[in-house]
């Protein structure tokens, strides 16, 4: 009999008290259009009673150290299993946290370094062994057999001043110049540099015992041994690590040693970040076309700095530096003096030194961090260890080349490794778990990453998979897994890969709930949840649920199943546009796997930059184009990544990149703040009779200022009582009951709403109230046409979801006055958007090319590449294999070239189109 997970009265945000069963053990698609519930039910409802209950389980102490969970808003779940959340987006800071770090990898390489690695004299380019008694004899019987050994120890300082004391250790001979052998009682007392012998011997099978214990009476007396074998070379052995042609010693591995996250393998100058922060000469002189004189020198410009200036211009006049030409034409000698300094004056590098002294004071530091960048450390190279950690390899490899290795270059490294029967039997389980894992990585499409890629620049869908590697690789069964949108940042090719890894977990006893839209995985589900109709507050119920050969077969209302089933589409557009006759040229792209590449954006088109997971989208898109020319208007960057020119600047007017970072920084942050809507609306109510009676300006109708808000929840409409072992709890403003403003203010009326009343409306209804006023209707409109017209005005920002920022951040580019010739630069803007939204998406994204701009997308949908007037396809892999253009021209073009696995799926669409 099937079991389910029983989800009763699920009312949390705006789910409509739905009942819904989940089968165990199966793969479960849950969709609907943005807005819908979706997260709602999934996450914040069946993974948050699976973990709060597991917290619940454990004891008062340890709960102490675990997030605590509020309970969600339902009446009853039974038979949820423990569960486990992969989202979609990268929540990690720490720039100390790696691909190798989080995936584990890094830690089983530090103990195979430790185990096995070879040290290699950095002096004498020869291996360095540590001898143990079983080592050395096994070594000499197999390569000397039968040939007499004399065993010695060099004499010691105490040895010589008295020879009474080898003696009393039974130590009575000694070998002098390697040639003759003396009884040290017959020497006088003379003992000169001699060797003391520790035994005589002939080599073979039978000696090995005694072989052995002498070995182990010359270690017990020094830290090296010497053995004399008839007509064969001197040998030498150690019982620490050191040297035996130049003497050097070197400390014992350890797997902390090559950690850069522990005291005794960090490297000491950058404590095992890899790089160090210093003055940038590119952010001192922004722009080299101004002389010295017109203010080059940046910082030297502000009021305060004055001096600086003046003393600058001193020593150049002094110096026979020209302060009148452009500082680019200035020689690389005459820079270097305005740098360094000379002749009483510090220099630019000096100063900003002498500042560093003082930056324990708030304004130095902010003042600092404008004008200086990260350069790779000087002492490590950027590889985050103490340089004596390196000197240890495996297959002549340091484990910092191990991890600069892409995961399927990685893959080879370890199946082709090398070693002895002795390294193979200590290896073996570390070997199978670095390559257990390793595995699971190329499963997830990730074969281009690095170990020691920082996990902080991992895309939402990078961390996402990252993780669900992790998970594969930790072999649970009897888990629930919930995924948010694991398709994410996925070219359409490596869908395929992804679904087989799910199904992997389903065949574990594991049951799997996917929060998606992707058309591929729903197909490949084993049942479908759908909730709507729509978004908001006319979403929340429950549309379908079954197997999908229902949803393949029943009769009922679904925008999901209209997609699905081909009814309705994406119309392929009629025309292209050919743009405006200008473009934008990058030439010289060099930037992380790009392979010094020139690429064209034809201006006033719509324009898609495709290609597989690593291709070099975003180093091209972000890290090149919008940097650079960013910088150009005044923006502050920090970094602008590596290129040889652009051309056609001067085409454009502005830049703007529309990312899925949050709105707002405060929890009081909303739409309505975001696009100036609120402005207006403060000022209707303030404008009302009763307000100027009552002496009510617009600012008495803010919750972010004092005057009219609540005095008690400063605006929030709600007190946070923070609870030891339990969530906190959020409690209603008794003062206010919930609704942030004085009573004196919440009195006054609009068109019979209060101001909290017209908080609480959606934007949807805020467009027919406000219909009177254009202002507001204008942006209203222009919200409500990007798909989010179920939104409230005053929800916060906190609660929206990347994409929801994302197209409000469109919104107030149309609804403003920016003129046009503007670049926008999208990333990935259909995540989290239902194929219906992604339409939506089009039209307002047409709407803005229309108006005389360029929009230009890092994209994956294939119904959005069908849809551009122009593709640039990078790759053709990821990683090293990809950086380069493999595609370019209109969809079509880009069809028709078998390199491009974009093309092949366009070539597909179009294909079926005909």
């Amino acid at each position: 009999m099937e079991k389910f997970i029983q989800v009763k009265g699920a009312r949390l945000h705006n789910l409509k008290n739905i009942d819904v069963n989940i089968p165990l053990h199966k793969f479960t698609v849950v969709t609907g259009l943005s807005g819908s519930g979706k997260s709602s039910l999934a996450l914040d409802t069946i993974y948050a009673e699976g973990l709060r209950r597991y917290i619940e389980s454990l004891s008062t102490y340890a709960r102490q150290f675990l997030d605590r969970v509020e309970k969600p808003d339902i009446d009853e779940i039974k038979g949820i299993p423990p569960s486990i959340a992969v989202e979609s987006r990268n929540s990690i800071k720490n720039s100390r946290s790696t691909v190798g770090t989080i995936t584990e990898i890094y830690d089983y390489l530090r103990l195979l370094y430790a185990k096995i690695g070879r040290l290699i004299c950095p002096n004498c380019d020869i291996e360095v062994k540590k001898h143990s008694p079983q080592s050395i004899s096994e070594f000499v019987i197999k390569q000397f057999p039968d040939q007499l050994l004399i065993i010695t120890i060099n004499t010691s300082k105490d040895d010589i001043s008295n020879p009474e004391i080898p003696l009393s250790k039974g130590f009575t001979k000694i070998f002098r110049d390697s040639e003759e052998v003396y009884e040290i009682e017959e020497l006088d007392g003379l003992l000169k540099n001699d060797e003391i012998i520790v035994d005589r011997l002939r080599i073979s099978e039978e000696t090995r015992s005694r072989l052995i214990d002498s070995v182990e009476s010359g270690f017990m007396q020094s830290h090296q041994i010497l053995f004399h074998i008839d007509k064969k070379p001197l040998l030498k052995f150690t019982k620490e690590l050191q040297c035996p042609k130049c003497s050097e010693h070197f400390s014992e591995p350890t797997p902390q040693m090559f950690s850069f996250n522990s005291p005794s393998g960090a490297c000491r100058k950058c404590s095992g970040f890899g790089n160090i922060l210093d003055l940038d000469p590119e952010l001192v002189v922004p722009d080299p076309d101004k002389s010295l004189y017109e203010g080059a020198i940046e910082p030297f410009t502000k009021p305060s700095l004055d001096h600086a200036r003046t003393r600058l211009l001193h020593f150049a006049k002094k110096s026979g530096i020209n302060t009148n030409v452009p500082y680019k034409d200035l020689s690389d000698e005459e820079k270097e003096m305005i740098f360094g300094g000379g002749e009483g004056y510090r220099g630019v590098r000096g100063y900003f030194k002498r500042l560093e002294d003082k930056n324990y004071k708030l304004h130095v530091r902010v003042f600092l961090s404008k004008y200086r960048s990260a350069y790779p450390c000087t002492e490590c190279s950027g590889t985050r260890i103490v340089p004596e950690a390196l000197l240890f390899k495996i297959n002549g490899r340091d484990i910092a080349q191990v991890s600069n290795m892409p995961v399927n270059e990685l893959s080879e490294f370890f199946k082709s490794l090398r070693l002895s029967d002795y390294e193979t039997e200590v290896a073996n389980e570390i070997l199978k778990q670095i390559n257990s894992r390793v595995g699971f990585l190329l499963k997830v499409g990730l074969d281009y990453l690095t170990l020691s890629r920082l996990a902080k620049t991992l895309s939402g869908g990078e961390s996402q998979r990252v993780n669900l590697s992790c998970q594969l690789g930790s072999s649970l069964t009897e888990t629930l897994y919930i995924l948010d949108e694991p398709s994410i940042g996925l070219h359409q090719r490596d869908i395929r890969q992804l679904i087989a890894i799910i199904k992997e977990l389903t065949q574990r006893n594991n049951t799997v709930i996917l929060v998606e839209h992707d058309l591929d995985m729903i197909r490949a589900s084993n049942y479908i949840v759908e909730l709507g109709p729509k978004s908001g507050e006319q979403g929340g119920r429950l549309v379908f649920s079954g197997s999908k050969s229902k949803f393949d077969g029943n009769s009922f209302e679904s925008i999901t199943k209209s997609y699905y089933l081909g009814e309705k589409q994406i119309e392929i557009p009629k025309k292209r546009r050919k743009g405006n006759g200008n473009s934008i040229t990058i030439e010289g792209a060099k930037e992380n796997n790009l392979k010094n590449i020139k690429v064209s954006f034809p201006l006033g088109t719509f324009i898609c930059v495709t290609g597989v997971s690593g291709s070099g989208k975003s180093s091209l898109l972000n890290d090149i184009l919008y940097s650079a020319l960013a910088r150009k208007f005044n923006s502050d960057i920090e970094r602008v990544g590596n290129y040889k020119s652009i051309k056609g600047t001067e085409h454009i007017s502005n830049i703007y990149l529309l990312d899925q970072k949050p709105i707002g920084k405060s929890s009081r942050s909303n739409p309505a703040t975001y696009l100036k809507i609120y402005d207006d609306i403060r000022k209707l109510f303030a404008d009302t009779w009763t307000a100027k009676s009552k002496g009510l300006k617009a600012s008495h109708f803010s919750f972010n200022v004092q005057g009219g808000r609540c005095d008690k929840c400063e605006g929030e409409g709600q007190e946070t009582v923070e609870m030891l072992f339990l969530a906190d709890v959020y409690i209603t403003c008794e003062q206010c009951r919930g609704k942030r403003f004085k009573d004196e203010v919440l009195a006054i009326q609009y068109s019979k709403k209060n101001i909290d009343e017209v908080l609480q409306l959606t934007i949807d209804d805020a467009l027919s109230f406000f219909r009177e006023t254009p202002r507001i209707v204008q942006k209203l409109k222009v919200l409500s046409d990007v798909g989010l017209g179920y939104l409230r005005l005053g929800q916060s920002s906190a609660t929206l979801s990347g994409g929801e920022a994302q197209r409000i951040k469109i919104a107030k580019e149309l609804s403003g006055k920016n003129g046009k010739d503007i670049l926008y630069i999208l990333d990935e803007p259909t995540v989290g958007l239902h194929i219906d939204d992604v339409s939506r998406l089009l039209r307002v994204l047409n709407k803005l090319v229309d108006s005389g701009n360029t929009v230009i997308l890092i994209e994956h949908n294939l119904d959005v590449i069908k849809s551009a007037d122009y593709i640039i396809d990078l790759g053709p892999e990821g990683g090293d294999k990809g950086g380069r253009v493999v595609a370019k021209g209109t969809p079509e073009q880009a069809a028709k070239v078998k390199e491009s696995y974009t093309g092949s799926f366009l070539k597909e669409i179009f294909k079926n189109k005909n």
